[in-house]
């Protein structure tokens, strides 16, 4: 930690006031979880919340859903490090809405019932491919769990200035144990109203550092830039492209591959799919997808003050000495425009932000933790390993006994990655989303001939093909930005490996289905196509 960090952090009385915002809200949240677990009865409240959100509370949450620790920490400091590159984060954050809201939402939400793998098992062989769909739900929500987890560990560690391991290690095992809490005692409508909290704060601690930000350098944002430009110690370089993704060929395909699977990840994104269960009608799905890009649009736009006002305001080797990927860039923002290090003001603005950036990461995990424990609940237990024969009381049991499975592999891999940027986890997370859920997905929707030998093939490869090329990348080994900087295993050159695995899936889901011998049902078909299209006989 720096020293002017630890003049605000380390004073007592900024400690305990820091502590209080912090138990503050988690117990609120707690007790709104509890409140909700009350009136949760059975699968369809545990599942989807009842159906009973309106499309503004579904597309409040959505957003709350969205705007991960990826968005606020890992956003912020990648532009305060690598300025207009690092911004590419939100544009591509914000663009892969359109097609999540084209191809998918009001579709996935006509055909299924609670999960991905409720619209694959409706015209194809239930125990292969809902198998397939469990696992991959599962393996992608371990990735996204992981930004968060690292998020979590480097905003905790700089508020309460813990510097040993054995402390980093114990604040993650912390937030693994919370986010347990809030999925098995609350399901989807404990979930739901957090994230709805969560967002609501999230946008107005976001508005208020922009604001500040924006009022230090008279609304001129042109003098915001120029500024950052020249406090970056890059000059004009750190405004155009080039800075991390650029001076090298392989950057530049790397740049590629982030943007493709940046784009389309989003729409196979299993704890966003969920959510769009958790409305009455299509016409709602379709309205909180509406909210939900509003909301975001403007929340990226503030990205750019939050992340050029880091550059221009602090030092960027003070970002990097308190976290080497720039996590911290956004808290250490607000407190200096808070007043600075020392300051009542600053220290009062590091632990709003800070608690609501803590929100922000305990918000995202509950989702996607309830995403992986429905999935093992509803597809491989129920449908699988039980035919289809279990009780609604014994599901939800699974899934409860899941979430704790899910969070304790969380917590195991979160300890290897709390040094990575949380930006660079999520794009990974993307990128085995839109490689094994999304083809898989459209091809369902879409193709008439789709089978389950294209489905199966098309999420296992693709699945498998983005983890195998993640492990083997500079990510995992090779830099010592990596999850593991001793060791070099790094054969493939990119840090994202969508340009490969997203047309791979795209490829083996068509082949699958070309070279197999079952015989596509027609008249299944037609019955998806008209249900997805116009929700008759949807749950």
């Amino acid at each position: 930690m720096t020293p002017t960090l630890l003049a605000a952090a380390g004073a007592g009385q900024h400690r305990v006031l820091i502590v209080t915002l912090f138990a503050v809200f988690v117990l609120a949240t707690l007790a709104i979880t509890v409140w909700a677990g009350r009136t949760t009865r059975g699968a369809e409240d545990f599942y989807a919340g009842g159906r009973a959100f309106s499309g503004f509370q579904n597309g409040l949450a959505v957003s709350g859903d969205y705007m991960s620790a990826a968005s606020f920490l890992g956003i912020a400091g990648a532009i305060a490090l690598f300025g207009y590159d690092g911004f590419l984060y939100s544009i591509g954050f914000l663009v892969a809405w359109l097609v999540a809201l084209l191809l998918v939402a009001e579709p996935l939400r006509n055909s299924g019932r609670f999960t991905m793998g409720d619209v694959l098992a409706y015209r194809m062989r239930q125990r292969p491919v809902r198998t397939a769909a469990g696992i991959s739900t599962i393996v992608v929500s371990i990735f996204y769990l992981l930004a968060q987890m690292a998020g979590a560990g480097a905003l905790v560690t700089l508020l309460l200035g813990i510097t040993g391991e054995a402390g980093q290690i114990l604040v993650v095992v912390l937030v693994g144990i919370v986010m347990i809490l809030y999925v098995t005692i609350g399901g989807m409508k404990g979930t739901t109203w957090v994230q709805m909290v969560k967002a609501v704060m999230l946008m107005a601690g976001t508005l208020l550092i922009t604001f500040l930000v924006l009022l230090k350098f008279h609304f001129n944002v042109s003098e915001l830039l120029g500024q950052a430009a020249s406090g970056s110690g890059k000059g004009a370089a750190f405004l155009e492209p080039g800075l991390k993704y650029g001076a090298t060929a392989t950057s530049k395909i790397d740049f590629l591959s982030l943007g493709l699977a940046l784009v389309l990840g989003t729409a196979g994104l299993p704890h966003i799919l969920i959510r769009f269960y958790t409305v009455p009608t299509a016409k709602a799905a379709r309205k909180s997808v509406n909210w939900a890009i509003g909301i975001i649009g403007v929340f990226y736009l503030m990205t750019i003050a939050l992340g050029f006002g880091a550059a221009a305001l602090l030092k960027p080797e003070d970002i990097v000495a308190s976290n080497k990927a720039g996590n911290t860039a956004a808290p250490m923002l607000a407190e200096a425009v808070g007043g600075g290090a020392g300051s009542t003001g600053g220290a009062v603005l590091l632990a709003v932000i800070s608690a609501v950036a803590f929100a922000t990461i305990l918000a995202v995990v509950a989702g996607l933790t309830l995403a992986s424990s429905s999935s093992f609940a509803h597809d491989l237990y129920v449908n699988v390993i039980r035919k289809g024969r279990a009780t609604e009381q014994q599901e939800m049991s699974a899934a409860r006994w899941a979430t704790v499975g899910v969070g304790a592999v969380a917590i195991v891999l979160g300890v290897f990655a709390r040094s990575l940027n949380v930006a660079g986890l999520v794009a990974l997370a993307f990128a085995v989303a839109a490689s094994a859920n999304l083809p898989t997905i459209l091809y369902s929707l879409f193709w008439k001939r789709f089978t389950t030998r294209g489905a199966l093939w098309s999420i296992y490869g693709g699945l498998l093909s983005s983890v195998l090329l993640v492990l083997f990348s500079p990510v995992v080994s090779g830099k010592p930005a990596s999850m593991f900087p001793g060791a070099d295993f790094a054969f493939f050159p990119l840090e994202n490996p969508g340009l490969i695995s997203i047309p791979l899936g795209f490829l083996l889901g068509w082949l699958g289905s070309l070279t197999s011998r079952e015989e596509p049902d027609a008249a299944k078909y037609a019955e998806l196509e008209v249900r997805s299209l116009t929700g008759t006989g949807s749950h």
